[in-house]
């Protein structure tokens, strides 16, 4: 019998097998390899970027089951304030339509597998934030885990995957809250994160802004290593307010490879300044939320202003779409 060889991990071209409608508003849209070969594999929190007929890319996260390699599970929700993401998917795409997308990557990994049972995951979701939370369940629950999952929407009818999610998780550890609009009357996130189950547990959580803020807020006194989010909109615009305000400097950037240096204005990101120059830089989120234009820099002190990297990824690599240079100069690998 032969076998039809893997997909590299690299830009792919997918058919759109399926348009599923999951709850009010979210729809699921399943993409796979016109040609039924397995798809590279991705790991729980990962996300991919989607080409879209209006020109834009957008970022979803992969909301399946990482062990079933046949297929991508995408949750959108559609956003009647869409800037033309949403609507592009729900508008201009249709069942059979080839589709290019990014390879995978994942800026809010699970923790490695753990044996020890005192290990608790708390997954805390907010509304379309179920969608990476979702796939952590799935490999949480394979691999025998303790954890809990806290849906938080407006209602039954707003709850997306929320039949397999009852199939999935068991029934004393799916928890679904219902606000009717009003996060007062739903979930006491502060109450429930008040207390730290043990020291080795962790905390993921995903969601709108609100819920995002009250997170964060009520997680504080955990330890940093113990507390892992992903924003689906930046908290702030990619432009601090210092830069609006004057407050940052221009500076230059060398590109090693490229051997050439671009001025950097203080109204401007690297990004923009690179492109201006003649060279193109992969971007998606133009946020710091998906990790598209990281690169490794070599030279200089970085202001770093993305929400995704780790103190330990800090150490050598930089977003170019916000982060900026505390120093007058930084070297970059490009």
């Amino acid at each position: 019998m032969t076998t039809k060889p893997l997909l590299t991990n690299a830009a792919m071209r997918l058919q759109l097998r399926a348009i599923r409608l999951e709850a009010d508003g979210i729809c699921s849209f399943e993409l796979a390899d016109p040609t039924g070969r397995d798809l590279p594999p991705y790991t729980a929190g990962a996300h991919i970027d989607v080409y879209l007929p209006n020109g834009l890319v957008r970022s979803y996260s992969i909301s399946g089951d990482p062990s079933v390699r046949d297929r991508y599970m995408l949750g959108v929700l559609r956003d009647p304030r869409s800037t033309g993401g949403s609507a592009a998917l729900y508008e201009q795409v249709r069942v059979g339509d080839l589709l290019s997308v990014s390879a995978v990557r994942n800026a809010f990994a699970l923790h490695d597998v753990v044996t020890d049972p005192s290990v608790h995951t708390l997954l805390l979701a907010g509304g379309i934030g179920i969608t990476p939370l979702k796939a952590m369940a799935h490999t949480l629950a394979a691999r025998g885990e303790s954890f809990d999952l806290h849906y938080c929407v407006k209602s039954a009818k707003h709850a997306a995957f929320s039949n397999e999610l009852k199939a999935l998780v068991p029934a004393d550890r799916l928890h679904l809250h219902f606000d009717g609009g009003n996060p007062k009357e739903g979930l006491d996130i502060a109450k429930l994160l008040e207390i730290q189950r043990g020291s080795t547990s962790h905390v993921y959580y995903c969601g709108p802004a609100g819920f995002m803020k009250a997170c964060a807020a009520a997680t504080a006194h955990w330890p940093s290593s113990s507390v892992h989010c992903e924003h689906f909109k930046a908290p702030d615009s990619p432009i601090s307010s210092a830069a609006v305000a004057g407050g940052d400097d221009g500076f230059e950037v060398h590109l090693r490879r490229t051997g050439i240096t671009v001025q950097v204005a203080a109204d401007q990101s690297i990004v923009r300044a690179i492109e201006l120059a003649g060279h193109r830089v992969p971007t998606s989120c133009l946020s710091g939320l998906c990790g598209a234009c990281k690169v490794n820099y070599l030279e200089g002190v970085v202001d770093h202003r993305d929400y995704i990297l780790s103190d330990a990824d800090k150490a050598q690599c930089m977003t170019l779409c916000v982060s900026r240079a505390k120093s007058t100069s930084l070297t970059i690998d490009l």
